[in-house]
């Protein structure tokens, strides 16, 4: 599919609240849109001179050989080619910020672990340095597996960009609104919405209502896909018109500026005197995008048993194993449970997958005390877990008719690897050291008597 919408000029710090018609619907689309008529050539993708003066680059986010309908590129006509973005680097350290492999030697990731929210703090913290990671998994210099982080932001960035060259990011918002100003288009993302940042997209975050308070998952592996759907067939879950991605716009200022890079896991900086944000024009298929959760659309069982967690997957990221994924990003939203002589909420299980959630608002339905929104709970790879007392006894006792399961998004990231705490989520995040209490009280109802349940 092919789109083409007319972008705009983007004013730093002050462009207003993107406008209906500011983003192209559609997921993996092949968009063109411009920001200045006649920007974007026609019929070619590198002509000998692009018109304004613009230079011709491409940004490829799978290699050139990639099987077509895999494979992602955006070119792009800019004010300035990349290399001009792009100076001698320092080291920097931003000591929240970890990468897999971390696995510290004084943490015990062994555990059913549950944590209160990260409480907002008084010192200014930008979308770099607010970054808090609580778990990790893979290897980043491979090019696989995850990390999971906190993000709690105070302030805007200021004429400071940043990208990385390690992972697509995964945004979940829980409190407050973010701008993402991008160098194909501007997002603006409020809690109930996600949105997903390529891997090598530069691009700065300005806070439009703060504090700001959500979940990052970032990716090392394949970029995230749609799920199949199977017999379910062409409908419900996530559908792709309901991903919106910006249309162009750009900056031209002469401004000393700053772009950090994530590459390896470690933090470099360099130094410009302009904006990089200047790409008048673009077309391609690899770019940043935004869902609203509330268009999901469940489904689920309609007459006996509650069907796997799977079911409700909104994105998957492969790995090189059918059918188990590198990451699953998972809803878990409002809902009817119509199930007959049914357990209904999850069951008791052991997984070879680790799970790793949050919750945006309301009462999780497996856990109704003690997960509340902007918390995080890890269980991982075959430790066992499920429901507390309460809500097994709740539901097996129930008055089994359909009831609307209201108020309640959580999410999870569910990722083949074992994921390992950092010295924060261990140390300083608000650890429930009492989670694994949580089961104590459930009771032995095993009586041995034929026909007694």
């Amino acid at each position: 599919m092919n789109e083409h919408a007319q972008g705009r000029t983007l004013q730093h710090g002050t462009s207003p609240l993107a406008p209906e018609g500011r983003y192209m619907p559609g997921f993996g689309n092949d968009f063109e849109t411009e920001a200045l008529p006649g920007a974007l050539p026609q019929g070619m993708n590198s002509p000998q001179k692009v018109n304004y003066g613009l230079y011709g680059e491409q940004l490829s986010g799978t290699a050139f050989t990639a099987p077509s309908h895999q494979n992602e590129r955006t070119w792009c006509y800019r004010i300035r080619p990349s290399v001009k973005h792009s100076g001698r680097y320092r080291k920097i350290d931003l000591p929240y910020w970890k990468s897999a492999p971390h696995v510290d030697p004084d943490v015990v990731s062994l555990g059913q672990c549950r944590w209160d929210p990260v409480p907002h703090s008084d010192a200014p913290l930008t979308w770099l340095t607010g970054m808090r990671t609580m778990t990790t998994a893979g290897d980043v210099n491979i090019q696989v597996g995850m990390a999971s982080h906190i993000y709690l932001v105070t302030e805007s960035m200021q004429d400071s960009y940043f990208y990385s060259a390690d992972s697509e990011l995964l945004v979940v918002p829980q409190e407050g609104r973010l701008r993402f100003c991008t160098e194909l288009g501007v997002i603006d993302l409020e809690p109930k919405e996600i949105a997903i940042l390529p891997r090598g997209l530069i691009y700065r975050v300005e806070l439009l209502d703060g504090p700001a308070r959500g979940f990052v998952c970032e990716n090392y592996g394949q970029k995230f896909e749609l799920p199949g759907r199977g017999p379910i067939g062409a409908n419900c879950m996530a559908n792709r018109r309901d991903f919106k991605t910006p249309v162009a716009a750009y900056e031209d200022r002469d401004v000393r500026s700053t772009v950090t890079i994530k590459w390896c896991g470690q933090f470099h900086e360099t130094e410009i005197g302009h904006s990089p944000l200047d790409v008048v024009a673009w077309h391609g298929n690899y770019a940043p995008c935004k869902y609203d959760l509330r268009t999901y659309c469940p489904v689920g069982a309609v007459l006996f048993d509650h069907p796997d967690p799977s079911i409700f997957t909104v994105l998957t990221a492969p790995s090189g194993v059918e059918g188990t994924a590198n990451i699953d990003f998972v809803l878990f939203r409002e809902r009817w449970m119509v199930a007959e002589n049914t357990f209904r909420p999850p069951w008791y299980h052991k997984n070879v997958m680790s799970e790793l959630m949050g919750n945006i608002y309301g009462q999780y339905d497996a856990k109704p005390q003690g997960f509340v929104p902007g918390g995080m709970s890890l269980h991982n790879m075959m430790l066992p877990h499920g429901p507390d007392k309460t809500a097994f006894e709740g539901a097996s006792n129930a008055d089994l008719k359909a009831e609307k399961l209201d108020n309640t998004m959580s999410f999870m990231f569910e990722t083949r690897f074992p994921q390992h705490l950092t010295r924060f989520a261990a140390k300083e995040a608000p650890l429930q050291d009492d989670y694994i209490d949580c089961w104590e009280s459930l009771e032995k109802k095993f009586d041995g008597t034929p026909g007694v349940k």
